[in-house]
Order: C-alpha cells, then sequence, then structure tokens
C-alpha cells in the first residue's frame, strides 16, 4: 500500500468539558493523544496541529491564529506533509484503530468514516485535493462544507468506531469504556 501521512487535531478549546485538554485525557494506560499516535504508527509522517507537548517522532504545527477552528488546523498540519495521502484525524477518538485507517485508505479515493453521520474529522484524503480545497484564510471556516466538495466515499464505521470526547458524559464513558 502508498505510504501516508498523519495530520492530528489536538488544539480545540474543549469548551464543553470546561476547557479541558483533550489530547492529555487519559485512556485505558496512556493519554487520548498517545492512543490516536497509536494508530496511524505506521504512517511516513506525522504532524501534531496543537500545543506543543513532549512527544517523541511527530513534527509539530499550530494554526494561525491559535483556536483558529479545525479547518485553520488541517491547513497547518498540511504545510508539513509531503506525503500523496493523509490521514487527517481529531485526537478525542478513542474508538479509532489500525483497521479504521486501513479501511478509510482502501478505496484509493478521498474516503471519510460515517456512523449515521459524517465523521469528517476521521478521513484519508489526497494531499493535492485538500490543499486545492482550502480557502486562502481558513480561520474560523466550517471544515465541513471545505471537505464535503471533494466528495469522498463514505466508509461504514463498526460499533464505537466513532465516538468522540465532547461532553462530561463522553468523558464519563471513556472512563469506564
Amino acid at each position: 500500500m502508498v505510504t501516508y501521512a498523519a495530520i492530528i487535531l489536538t488544539g480545540g478549546r474543549g469548551e464543553r468539558l470546561g476547557g479541558v485538554d483533550k489530547a492529555a485525557l487519559s485512556y485505558r494506560d496512556a493519554t487520548l493523544l498517545d492512543h490516536v499516535l497509536s494508530v496511524v504508527d505506521d504512517a511516513g509522517e506525522i504532524v501534531v496541529v496543537g500545543p506543543e507537548k513532549d512527544v517523541p517522532n511527530v513534527v509539530w504545527a499550530r494554526e494561525d491564529p491559535p483556536g483558529g477552528g479545525p479547518l485553520a488546523g488541517l491547513a497547518a498540519g498540511l504545510a508539513k506533509i509531503t506525503a500523496d495521502w493523509v490521514a487527517v484525524l481529531a485526537v478525542d477518538q478513542p474508538g479509532l484503530t489500525k483497521d479504521t485507517i486501513a479501511r478509510l485508505r482502501e478505496p484509493g479515493r478521498n474516503a471519510v468514516l460515517t456512523d449515521g453521520r459524517v465523521q469528517w474529522l476521521i478521513g484519508v484524503w489526497k494531499t493535492a485535493d485538500l490543499r486545492e480545497a482550502l480557502p486562502e484564510d481558513p480561520r474560523d471556516l466550517p471544515l465541513r462544507k471545505t471537505l464535503s466538495r471533494l466528495d469522498p466515499v463514505e466508509v461504514s464505521a463498526l460499533p464505537g468506531e466513532a465516538r468522540d470526547v465532547d461532553t462530561p458524559g463522553d468523558l464519563d464513558t471513556l472512563h469506564s469504556g
């Protein structure tokens, strides 16, 4: 299979969780960031977008301005990528597995995970398509609107695969699961 890169977006404010750093949330015996990194450890390049942490073997990027939203984060990550294909993932995805990424890469074209609704922050994209689709100033613009124009293949999620951590209830489920 063709080499790919990964961009992990960690710069969200975590407002519905009281401003918590989602990347540092504990999951199993590690953090959510550690979990997502383990899912893409076969990627040729890994870029983490958000506040820098002491994590080896990744390239760090920051959206401009910080807090400019996921589309601005994607633009910052893309600036560091040279691979033809890139997995774009949010850090708060404890259901992701290596199989998720393999299934998204399989169509050989832009693909997103869906569980009844499209999960725009769980996808694999042709890097050139993303660069072409990005607006000149991506700050605070909706990611969905930009990515939906690329007409991705929808890959059905397995149970629990698309869950994310956005609310205190999600956090409780994470710690009990």
